[in-house]
């Protein structure tokens, strides 16, 4: 039964950003932007010449009839060298790529931050609107009932009729529904302020550290 729902005893209305980066799609983006940026250095390491070093380049070279050989260490040294001259162009290109893969994975990163931080303050403004909501429906069913308790005792003695014992259930029986209605939207609200951060307040730290963080 709804009755049997229980809220957190303490719902708060300020929480510090850093609770909403424990949110999946985050950290999924937050994934895909480091995934980017080892991409742009993987592309600019690239750009560096690979040669192949070796200690018989010296001896080779002093034998005339290898000076040119396929062989020689000195032929080999020469053709390392002019591989980045005849691919520059590629791997210029796709370094430009990754910096723009970058950018982009970056660009969505703000994006999916500000949707996360709209998400949280949404949700938080609800809970401050139903908080009041609650309050006013919880007084008028309170006065409702003590309504028809009066009218109850009244048509008992004659003083009233059977029509406005009656009328006096009705009002009770729509803030009863009216309470119930404010309560679902303060369930509701609550539960989508754990999705807006990915899961309790609680994840992080206690609720006496967020308030100090939030005054200091």
């Amino acid at each position: 039964e709804l009755d049997s729902l229980q809220l957190p005893l303490d719902l708060p209305l300020t929480l510090p950003s850093s609770l909403v980066r424990q949110r999946p799609d985050i950290q999924a983006s937050e994934a895909l932007l480091h995934e980017a940026s080892a991409q742009v250095g993987v592309a600019t390491a690239n750009l560096y010449p690979k040669i192949t070093l070796s200690g018989s380049v010296g001896s080779v070279a002093l034998q005339a009839g290898n000076l040119f050989g396929s062989g020689s260490g000195i032929w080999s040294v020469a053709a390392g060298l002019l591989q980045p001259i005849f691919n520059g162009g590629a791997l210029s290109a796709r370094r430009r790529a990754a910096i723009a893969a970058y950018d982009q994975a970056a660009a969505q990163y703000r994006a999916t931050i500000l949707t996360a931080f709209q998400n949280v303050a949404d949700a938080l403004r609800a809970l401050d609107l139903d908080a009041s909501a609650l309050k006013a429906q919880a007084d008028a069913e309170s006065l409702a009932r003590e309504s028809l308790e009066l009218a109850t005792r009244q048509y008992q003695l004659g003083a009233v009729s059977y029509l406005a014992l009656l009328d006096a259930e009705r009002s009770y029986q729509q803030a009863r529904v009216s309470l119930v209605q404010a309560q679902a939207a303060r369930y509701a609200d609550t539960a989508a302020l754990f999705q807006a951060l990915g899961g309790g307040w609680w994840n992080r730290e206690p609720l006496a550290d967020i308030s100090r963080t939030i005054h200091d």
